[in-house]
């Protein structure tokens, strides 16, 4: 945060060398929103002598913007700008930085006036309205505001489904990992080798399984395989919504899908840490089981964090598929108010920025989440002569 605020202040107070090129973009921006007419909320309507005074302040600026780039043409060659020009002058470059402040706001108001101001009156207009407006954005409000409900409950359920899925599916994955790393010891029996190779094996079936079919597929089979045993044992259709919903069906879709991918993350994390790490521990009479458990696990679950966070991202998009099974997620709710109006177009789009607002929330999240557990900020270096120390290790 204090590296944010830092490069915010270095924004705010010091002079950019492209301040007449940016800012006159900007109010090229603003003087076009400010030709727009006016919506019954906008707050300038009545203010006409106000807005003629910002609508020519902007024009102020792209002149001498103009002016500017004129005269940069003309010197181009060498530093002849900077060291003849009268707008390159230290008390020039600030009084342009702070005349660009007053551009970028003019713009900001015309933003607000113009945009804000005019969606809030679609937003009304459509709210209040008896049937279907036969523009798109008021048809998309009007649409989204009538079947509300069905439209929260399918962004709801889209987040309860990514978020638990990728929580159950990690720890599965844990365990998964374990088995699928598992060695054969000099120490171990029989019975032990036995299992260890049909532990390994497994993983490897498991994996190979879910990451080699479509999830959709997957959520088919494991929603009907569910629903027939249930019909087996004698319980009725409602008995069976009750215990086998199909929102039960996705949760496990979800989960056992990510446990693949995770898993597999999760293995190549373990692996890139030094093999030394684990013959130190060894060495110092640890265990298999306690090397990995105390030393390499630890190291190979901060090194894999980034891109185990992005399967949060990654089943946000990907729930929309259990909608083939029935689940009331986001798709699937668009999907029925699209067929109850008959248009396809304006709740696809509503879906597709709430998807998007979704991942791009999740993704910062995740990312702060993900620094704390860099795994170049610290390492766990072992010698044979001492216990397990941290170590910080400055990376250049």
């Amino acid at each position: 945060m204090a590296k944010k605020k830092g490069r915010f202040k270095r924004f705010v107070t010091e002079d950019h060398r492209y301040v007449f090129l940016s800012t006159s973009v900007i109010a090229l921006i603003g003087l076009w929103l400010s030709s727009q007419p006016h919506t019954s909320s906008s707050f300038l309507r009545y203010s006409y002598p106000l807005e003629c005074v910002l609508f020519y302040l902007l024009v102020v600026w792209v002149v001498v913007s103009l002016v500017a780039l004129v005269n940069k043409i003309v010197k181009w060659h060498g530093d002849a700008y900077q060291t003849t020009s009268p707008l390159a002058t230290p008390r020039a470059k600030k009084i342009e930085r702070f005349s660009s402040y007053v551009a970028w706001g003019i713009t900001i108001v015309m933003v607000i006036d113009r945009g804000i101001m005019r969606i809030v009156d679609i937003v009304q207009y459509a709210v209040t309205q008896d049937s279907n407006p036969s523009d798109f954005l008021g048809s998309m409000i009007y649409m989204l505001y009538q079947m509300r409900s069905t439209f929260l409950q399918g962004i709801l359920n889209t987040i309860i489904i990514a978020v638990v899925g990728t929580l159950v599916a990690f720890v599965l994955a844990l365990v998964l990992v374990f088995l699928r790393l598992q060695q054969i010891d000099r120490s171990d029996n029989d019975f032990v080798r036995f299992w260890k190779k049909v532990g390994v094996g497994f993983a490897k079936v498991y994996s190979t399984i879910m990451r080699g079919t479509p999830m959709m597929i997957q959520g088919l089979i494991i929603y009907y395989a569910g629903t027939g045993m249930l019909t087996a044992r004698g319980m009725t259709p409602t008995e069976i919504l009750n215990v086998w919903s199909p929102f039960n069906a996705g949760l496990v879709t979800v989960s056992l899908n990510s446990t693949a991918y995770m898993m597999e993350v999760l293995r190549s994390g373990i692996l890139s840490v030094d093999p030394g790490q684990t013959e130190a521990a060894r060495s110092l009479g640890l265990s298999q089981w306690q090397a990995m458990r105390k030393v390499v696990f630890p190291q190979g679950i901060r090194n894999s964090i980034p891109a185990l966070s992005n399967e949060l991202v990654i089943n946000i998009k990907d729930s929309s598929v259990l909608m083939a099974i029935g689940v009331l997620e986001l798709t699937f709710a668009v999907r029925s108010i699209a067929g109850v109006y008959y248009k396809q177009m304006e709740p696809y789009v509503a879906a597709a920025i709430v998807y998007l607002i979704l991942t791009m929330v999740a993704t910062k999240l995740l990312d702060k989440f993900a620094k704390h557990f860099d795994p170049k900020a610290a390492r766990v270096v072992l010698s044979t002569s001492n216990a397990p120390v941290p170590q910080t290790k400055q990376v250049k």
